[in-house]
């Protein structure tokens, strides 16, 4: 599992999975994780596209396996996060561009590389990725308390992961054991990580990005997203050509609710980009 160290810049941990044939110079697709997570959560996507493409899960710095190696106060911004994957995309892919998937904040980072950096990017795929979050939402994140940030720091990672995971990302039925896993993994994150980059994601605004979008593009949303659902019209009509798919659920957690389904939609939509079947 590679690491990528940078004189001067966080170090990056980025988990490499490719089971594609050797004799074949198989394109890469970039994993990204959104807000508190880290690419183990990709673990049920990796059986259904690393036959096909060489997968590359960067954790966030500060977040999963990337050493907290810095202040996060100062060095947690939207521009160290975009400079991380270009080094992330040069390391892996030796500059050739990439596909490349984001989950939510990590759809954020994609909304932004699609239309400044577009050469880097051989498709882009957003997974119930907002453009802003909303007060709404920053009020449920702060589950009662006085601001997201108090939660964070007096509930603790796993504990505020707990909340929030019955706020937005799970339904009732959910099985517990993943909403248990879920949290418990959101709970290795160090509360200032998350602390600073709430305060990162509570002013983020993409929305003048969407019309200078510039790459084939996929949306994978749930239906009337709890959190996403009052911005899909907003995506749908500023992404030229995007293509989005509802997913039969209203919770934000598409990621583990339904990995076949997103897995295999990214898969199918990347083959199409390339001009290739995808299947054996």
């Amino acid at each position: 599992m590679p690491v990528i160290t940078r004189p001067g810049r966080p170090t990056l941990h980025v988990a490499v999975h490719d089971h594609t044939d050797p004799w074949r110079d198989a394109p890469w697709l970039v994993l990204q994780h959104g807000y508190g997570r880290s690419g183990v959560f990709w673990r049920s996507w990796i059986p259904y596209l690393s036959r096909f493409y060489r997968i590359a899960c960067p954790d966030l710095r500060g977040l999963g396996q990337s050493p907290l190696d810095f202040d996060p106060h100062q060095g947690i911004h939207v521009e160290g996060f975009l400079e991380d994957l270009v080094a992330v995309m040069d390391h892996v892919g030796g500059g050739a561009p990439v596909h490349y998937c984001g989950e939510s904040l990590g759809g954020i980072l994609g909304i932004v590389m699609g239309a400044t950096i577009p050469e880097r990017l051989r498709s882009l795929t957003l997974l119930a990725a907002p453009v802003t979050i909303p007060k709404a939402t920053q009020q449920a994140f702060a589950c009662g308390h006085a601001s997201w940030q108090d939660a964070l720091r007096i509930m603790g990672s796993k504990g505020w992961s707990e909340a929030v995971n019955v706020a937005t990302r799970f339904p009732p039925e959910a099985d517990p054991a993943l909403v248990r896993w879920y949290a418990e993994e959101m709970g290795k994150s160090e509360v200032e990580v998350l602390v600073a980059l709430s305060r990162v994601a509570a002013t983020v605004d993409v929305s003048t990005y969407l019309p200078g979008v510039k790459v084939p593009t996929l949306g994978l949303y749930p239906t009337a997203g709890v959190v996403t659902g009052h911005e899909e019209a907003q995506i749908r009509a500023g992404i030229p050509g995007i293509r989005v798919i509802n997913l039969p659920t209203r919770f934000h957690a598409i990621q583990v609710l339904m990995p076949a389904a997103c897995a295999t939609s990214l898969l199918h939509f990347c083959g199409e980009v390339d001009g290739v079947a995808n299947r054996e």
